[in-house]
This record gives structure tokens, sequence and C-alpha cells, in this order.
């Protein structure tokens, strides 16, 4: 029955994850909690462990709660569900690409997608923003505030002083040094 179930909550993330892995987090968080395979507070950590982890964030959660649900196997069925949607997409989309884009009609529907990705995302960022800053019945949590404002700080600064991006990887780099002082003080 667990292995239905992964399949048909990962298939259905895999089927409807526009915009990437970021569009996909309030997608897999529905999944997730509705069929009660982790609390909020697991899911959190788990997007912050996945992001720190090489790899897709949205295979790696599948994988994580596959095998945390029903062990190899069941990582294993969760990760081929969520990618398997996307595999045969790219497949038919690539047979049809270049007629495709051409077509006004679909010119039109990804132009207007892009405004929901970005929507999505934002969405999704201050929405792990205000969970992790200000978590339910604690008040504010001022080592997480001190991080987060830090890590905008820094993405900023960077940006205003050397007139580049900062790298993602410095980032990570960044906040797992920052909760390593902060935490382990």
């Amino acid at each position: 029955m667990i292995y239905l179930e992964l399949i048909l909550g990962f298939l259905k993330v895999g089927c409807f994850a526009f915009g990437g892995a970021y569009g996909a987090i309030p997608l897999i968080r529905d999944v997730v909690l509705s069929y009660g395979w982790l609390n909020e507070e697991s899911l959190t950590y788990l997007i912050a462990v996945s992001e720190s982890t090489p790899g897709p964030i949205m295979v790696n959660l599948a994988t994580f709660v596959g095998s945390s649900q029903a062990g190899f196997l069941g990582a294993v069925v969760a990760t081929v569900a969520v990618v398997l949607p996307s595999f045969f997409v790219i497949l038919i989309l690539m047979a049809v690409l270049k007629n495709a884009l051409k077509n006004a009609y679909v010119k039109a529907v990804l132009q207007g997608l892009k405004p929901s990705i970005i929507g999505i995302i934002l969405a999704m960022g201050i929405y792990l923003i205000w969970k992790n800053c200000f978590p339910a019945g604690s008040g504010i949590d001022p080592k997480s505030l001190i991080i987060t404002i830090l890590l905008a700080a820094a993405m900023l600064g960077y940006k205003k002083i050397f007139r580049k991006q900062l790298s993602p990887i410095l980032l990570i780099v960044y906040s797992s040094c920052m909760g390593m002082i902060v935490y382990g003080l």
C-alpha cells in the first residue's frame, strides 16, 4: 500500500511541478503533509538538506521521503515516480519542439507561466523564511532571524560591491558556517 501511495503522491508532484524544484516545493509540501509522511518541521529541515546536497531538490526530497517510509525500495519508487513525468514530457517536447515554439498559443502559455512560477517561488520563499524565523507559538527565533538577515545582506552587498551575483555555493557555505556558529554556541 505504501508503494502505491508513494507512486501516486510523487507522480502528482512530477506531473504538476512547473518552474523547477522551487516551484515544486509547495506541491511536495501538500503531498507529504497530506499523506502524513513528514511533519512541517521535518519537511523544512529536509528542504534545507536537499538544497545543500548535490542533485535536484525534487529528486532528493522524493528519495528521502521514500526511504523514510519504505526503505531502499521506497526510495527507488518515489524517485522514479517524481522523475518519470518529466522524462516523458521532454521526449514528447523534443519531438514537436520546432513546430510548437512557432505556435502563438504555445508562446502565450509559456509567457503566462513565467510570472506564475515566479510568484510561486517567491511565495514559498517568504513562507519558509516566516516559518523559520517566527515558529508557531514560540515568537521570534532570533538565531534564525540573524542568519537570514546576514545572508540577505551578504547577497545584496556582494552584488552592490562586485556587480555580480554571489554564487549559490558560497551562500550555502556561508549559511552552514553561520548555522554552526550561531546554533553551536
